[in-house]
Formats: C-alpha cells, structure tokens, sequence
C-alpha cells in the first residue's frame, strides 16, 4: 500500500472526519488548531491509498523574514510545520514512502523547508525510576538513567528519519528548545492488561504528599467546578464561559508575573475555546478552584479521543497552604478517568534531575502523581531549499534561538 501513496489537500471537514475515527491524535493535529493558530496559513493534507484516506495532518505555513545583515536575500517562501504530526502509520516499514510524497506537494506550495513532530514515544521511565535519579547524585538527566521501557516503533521512525535526511531539532537544550516538548510526563489510566484502571487505582499510585494535599484541600473546603460553555453553538457563553475564562486569565497573569514567564492574551483563549468547542463538545474544559469565594487554581483540559491533557494552569500565591492545585489535577483525572481516557498527560518537563536546576521542581512535582516520564521522537527538520534553509538557520542563531 505504502509504495502507492499520494498527498494532496483536504477540506477541514475530511481532516475532521478522519480525527474523528482514530482513537487518538493531537490537539494540535485538529482542524479546530488552525483557529487558534491565524498568523500561520494552515492547510489540511491528506495521504490516499488510492481513493482511501489513511493519513492526514495539519500544515502551519509560516513566511520567516531574514533580519540584516541578510535583508538583501529576499526570502518569501515559509516554513512549513506539522506540530506533532502528521496523523501517519510511524510503523511503517519504509516511513519514506510517507514522507517524500509530502515534501514534494509542500516544496510545491513554496516551502523552503518542513518540520515535523512525530507524536511517536522512544522511551519511558516509570515514577519510582525517576525518584531513583532525582535522589542520586550522579544523575542529572534523564539521558543518565537507563529507561523503564524503550518504544520499538519510535527508536525505528527516528533511524528511519536520519536515514531520509532529516536533522533533530532543539539537541542538548533540555527539551524545551524546538516548537513543543520532547519530554512529557503522563499518568496512565488503563493498566498492563489493557482493562480501565479505578479512581482507586490511581489514588494509591500517587506519592504520600500528594495524597496528603488532595485530602488537606477537601478538608479545607477548596471547591472545584467545571466552566459553562455553549455546546450547542460552539462559543463561551456570555454569562459564564467569558466570565470564567476572564477570571483564569486574571489568574493566569498573576502566575506568569510569580514564575517570569510571558503570559498569553485573554483574546487567544478565547479563540481556543471557540474553536475545540465548535469542533466537539468534550474538546476544551476550564476547571476552576475556589476556597472561601476566592478563586486559587484554575486550569484548561483538552481531550481528543482517548488521549486527556492538562494544557494550562494557573494559581494564586496567597492560600497556597490549602492545596488547591493537587486537587483541581485531582479532578481532571477523575474526569477523565469517568470519560474513558486511557491517559493523563501534563504536558511537558525538561529532562533534567539535578535537584539545583530551576526546572526540576516541575518534575518533582510530577512525579508525584505516579505517572511515567515520556521521550518522544522530538521535532525533525527536512531542507527544501539548502540556501533558504540556511540563511534562515542563521537569522536564528543571531535571534538566540
């Protein structure tokens, strides 16, 4: 089949359809991500097998200007980028046959080179591996620590990917350097044996401090609700769902000017809410946490299939001691849990154990849920156009990239 594959576009309702019958893709591989995404031209792209669609994923075209001392090199092609994608068999014994179709159809629409994130796992390593390396000194990263389990699919795409000429992006900068994390942490929520694992279940796996905090915040009163939102229009309603994601926004801000990190606008939450609710229902959820009337935590869900992600969270400095923040992760995965979800993912970590790093506390606190650290293949370069491809690489060497 593969020998015979052919790309062309597709309309954002055959993407959708095609989603809709896997039993999990990326949020960031739906047609609702183009929405939230306008300063890139998106484009659907299809893989047929003759008139059968078995692949699909979402393009991000995007012009990359070139600063002085090159503004003489007039570069008016894009970058094109599939984040986490695309939707393809990454099991594939000749993954080229996947590939070279899409890059010919994509150097026809005027890219000068394409980036790629296979949502495929190399590595993984169990909580109680990762509290190894944390409490050893001799270990700094994860790289240092033998893994739990290897992915034999994923170690095959990324020999597969060197052997095409594709480049890994973002090496030796902790797994935060390319578009989107090559190190995620997730809790699994079905066990060994495939059956669905219970509250219970989950509960115990957690460490003593988690399971603390969870109980310390149901004894203090922290309330948790889900926002209001229109299912049936698609859009916050404006009672509720702008009223809620105003205050996470707030909230938000609060958060990023504690941890110095540069937050978003309350307009690209909106948009994000508009367009994974108009696409489905169960797709954006805002969690809210209050103690006393005061909101103190707050998060967005985002669910494709079987697959449930923590993507943002907030909380307020004051009444840390009530613990709100375990408890709303508390919720999420019991609602997920009830959903059907096979796995809890907390987005990313950098693969640093080293106890003195700023990073390692977002691991420790974690690790603490009884999950799994999870490497995956990360983001690959293919050049389209060498020269453009270069110049490119250094106006973002100059930018500190």
């Amino acid at each position: 089949m593969t020998s015979d594959l052919s790309v062309r576009a597709i309309s954002p309702e055959q993407h959708l359809a095609f989603v809709r019958a896997q039993q999990t893709t990326s949020f960031l591989q739906t047609p609702a991500w183009a929405k939230v995404k306008p300063e890139w031209r998106a484009e659907s792209l299809g893989w047929f097998a003759g008139d059968d669609l078995v692949g699909a994923g979402l393009v991000l075209h995007r012009a990359i200007p070139v600063p002085s001392p090159l503004s003489r090199l007039r570069i008016d092609r894009t970058l094109a980028y599939l984040p986490e994608g695309p939707v393809i068999d990454w099991g594939a014994e000749d993954l080229g046959a996947w590939l070279r179709p899409m890059a010919k159809h994509l150097k026809a629409q005027g890219a000068f080179a394409v980036r790629i994130g296979p949502a495929v796992v190399t590595r993984r390593w169990s909580a109680a591996r990762v509290k190894e390396g944390i409490a050893d000194p001799a270990v700094r990263r994860l790289d240092d620590l033998a893994p739990t389990h290897r992915e034999p699919v994923g170690a095959r795409a990324v020999s597969a990917l060197r052997q095409l000429g594709w480049s890994l992006q973002g090496g030796g900068a902790g797994g935060f350097a390319a578009g989107q994390p090559r190190y995620n942490f997730q809790v699994p929520l079905v066990g060994a044996d495939g059956d669905p694992r219970t509250e219970a279940d989950v509960l115990a796996g957690m460490n003593q401090q988690w399971r603390r905090n969870i109980k310390k915040a149901d004894k203090s009163g922290v309330e948790i609700t889900r926002a209001g939102f229109e299912t049936g229009a698609g859009a916050p309603s404006s009672t509720s769902g702008l009223t809620d994601l105003k205050a996470f926004h707030d909230l938000y801000v609060h958060t990023a000017a504690r941890d110095h990190f540069t937050p978003r606008p309350l307009s690209y939450f909106v948009t994000m809410a508009e367009a994974m609710t108009a696409e489905d229902p169960r797709r954006f959820t805002l969690w809210l946490a209050h103690h006393e009337g005061d909101l103190v935590a707050a998060t967005i869900a985002v669910r494709v299939g079987t697959h449930a992600w923590y993507s943002y969270g907030a909380s307020s400095t004051e009444k840390r001691d009530v613990r709100a923040s375990n408890a709303v992760q508390w919720a999420m995965m019991r609602a997920a849990l009830a959903d059907g979800a096979t796995v809890y993912d907390l987005r990313g970590i950098t693969d640093t154990l080293d106890a003195d790093d700023p990073h390692a506390g977002l691991i420790q606190f974690k690790v603490g849920t009884g999950g799994e650290a999870v490497e995956y293949a990360g983001e690959w370069d293919l050049p389209l156009r060498p020269l453009v491809y270069r110049a490119f690489q250094l106006a973002m060497r100059r930018r500190g990239r």
